[in-house]
């Protein structure tokens, strides 16, 4: 036996060595860096849902009005209005999700969003086209809440970054399918062309529930249940090693409230009473400078995102394209194309580098690019607008589309992808559905404003005026993130307390199982010395 033993510690430090890690430090398994890959990827395509409609919408627009004779007030309350809906979804996943598990929750969505698509594309008026919307948007909702949520419970530490970005990731593809499908039906007559735009979207949803039902459940959530084998099955898979499983599956356990001794496969999950109450005193009512921190970091985040215009420029492209001098139909749905590849690719470049450079800097170079390409449009549409009914102004044309590009480029490297990433990071595990559901609210409240106030704001200050507004929001965003958030790259979970301050980051109610005893400590440092090389591992698969 000791002779085996012996034999297995020299071929777990042969392996170590062979991969440049320090002798004793296991190797992190390239499947489970796929089996995490493929969850998030299944997980994140719920996005696609509330792309699709971003996208649609921005070209439909355009005929809707003119189909429907529709006022600039009405078109912006049908745009906007879907992100205060999806309130609704957003506060009701959390329940649901904790009632039926993660996995059913994405494929509610999906066919909550088919519904909705359905009613959309069969509308003959104003009221039947915002009771679809109502019912689509409690369908986006539901996803946007889940897929961070089941996408960072699933992910080890070595990727969480690069796996919980792939949300924004397929966001930015469905905004993409938005503009294509605008394109393709634009040549359609007026009454069929926009209700086959938005009635196609029903076909996401339903390819999407149908692969979800493959998809394994969260660990999170079969801890809370009790079924312990079921959980750590599925953490064995995603996890870099079988340290850091095991890691991840005693801090789970503390947090839902299972003794750290209590093992078996189906176990009795003890009821914590005032369960409940005590989140909402902890993060809401009387938090602790540490705990206010946190939340306000990701209420800050999330309201920076949106408040500095991006549904502005992906909502009201063809919009602000118009406002620029382009005027043909083809020209104009081409060139918001351009906009929804452009947005697709630097998101891509934002997946692979959010794990290697972190994401404090990817933050501050996107926001300070988006501040300048920002100024940038509001001073080529401010010229355009003072030579209207005159000669065209090319070169302020090119201005114009060179800045939309950059904004959504800048956007899609740091501030899109990053606030879903850091919001779902740094709660403390009891804290976190509320915290990140919170966030969620305020992110579309944000968005909703935003987009149901541009036209108008337009005619009040010039569409010029607009985005120097937007310029100066986003200023504001700069400092805060480089005065208020620290890096939080590769940081396990107590990690990421100590960095805030929060010496109980898994909920337990006496902090014990928190003091870490050496062999704990080992497993933490083993965990993070592996991130290097599972980040590699999934670049060159």
């Amino acid at each position: 036996m000791a002779e085996q033993q012996h034999k297995d510690a020299t071929s777990t430090a042969a392996a170590a060595a062979s991969d440049g890690l320090p002798s004793g430090v296991a190797p992190p398994k390239k499947s489970n860096v796929r089996f995490a890959f493929a969850c998030a990827i299944l997980a994140s395509m719920t996005s696609i849902l509330l792309g699709y409609d971003i996208g649609v919408m921005s070209g439909a627009a355009l005929f809707i009005k003119e189909d429907l004779k529709i006022t600039d007030v009405e078109v912006e309350v049908l745009l906007g209005i879907l992100n205060l809906y999806s309130l609704i979804g957003s506060f009701a996943a959390g329940r649901t999700s904790d009632w039926i598990g993660r996995r059913l929750t994405i494929i509610l969505a999906a066919v909550i969003f088919f519904a909705g698509a359905f009613m959309m594309g069969f509308s003959v008026n104003y009221p039947m086209l915002m009771a679809g919307r109502f019912v689509a948007g409690i369908g986006v909702g539901y996803a946007l809440m889940i897929a961070p949520v089941y996408t960072a419970e699933v992910s080890p530490a070595s990727s969480r970054g690069f796996l919980t970005s792939f949300p924004e990731v397929f966001i930015n593809i469905g905004i993409l399918l938005g503009y294509v499908s605008n394109y393709a039906f634009s040549h359609l007559s007026l009454r069929l062309g926009w209700r086959l735009m938005l009635g196609i979207g029903a076909a996401p949803s339903v390819v999407l529930a149908l692969m979800v039902i493959g998809m394994p459940e969260s660990p999170r959530w079969l801890v809370m249940k009790g079924r312990l084998a079921d959980a750590k099955a599925v953490l064995d898979k995603t996890s870099d090693t079988p340290e850091e499983a095991a890691l991840r599956l005693a801090e789970i356990k503390a947090a839902a409230g299972v003794p750290a001794d209590l093992d078996g496969d189906v176990v009795a999950v003890p009821k914590r009473t005032g369960g409940e109450e005590r989140v909402w005193k902890e993060l809401i009512l009387s938090p602790t400078p540490a705990v206010r921190r946190v939340l306000l970091s990701a209420l800050g985040i999330h309201f920076f995102q949106q408040s500095s215009g991006i549904d502005s420029v992906v909502l009201y492209s063809p919009r602000v394209f118009q406002s620029a001098g382009i005027t043909d139909n083809n020209k104009l749905l081409g060139t918001t194309c351009a906009v929804g590849v452009t947005k697709t690719l630097f998101i891509l470049v934002a997946t692979f580098t959010l794990d290697r450079f972190g994401r404090r800097p990817l933050l501050l170079t996107s926001t300070g690019g988006m501040v300048v390409s920002l100024a940038a449009l509001g001073f080529g549409l401010t010229v355009i607008g003072h030579h209207q009914g005159s000669t065209a102004v090319p070169w302020a044309i090119g201005v114009c589309i060179a800045s939309i590009l950059g904004v959504v480029a800048f956007f899609s490297i740091g501030l899109g992808p990053i606030t879903w990433v850091y919001s779902s990071e740094i709660f403390p595990l009891h804290l976190r559905a509320l915290g990140c559901a919170l966030g969620v609210g305020l992110n579309r409240v944000t968005s909703g404003v935003i987009s149901m106030t541009f036209l108008s704001l337009s005619k009040g200050i010039t569409i010029g005026g607009s985005f120097f507004l937007y310029a100066g929001i986003g200023s504001l965003a700069w400092v805060f993130f480089f005065t208020y958030l620290p890096e939080t790259r590769g940081r396990t979970l107590e990690q990421m307390g100590e960095l805030f301050g929060i010496p109980n980051m898994a909920g337990d109610d006496d902090g014990s199982h928190h003091q870490q005893s050496p062999e704990k400590e080992k497993n933490t440092e083993n965990v993070e010395m592996t991130s290097s090389t599972a980040t590699s591992d999934i670049r060159n698969d």
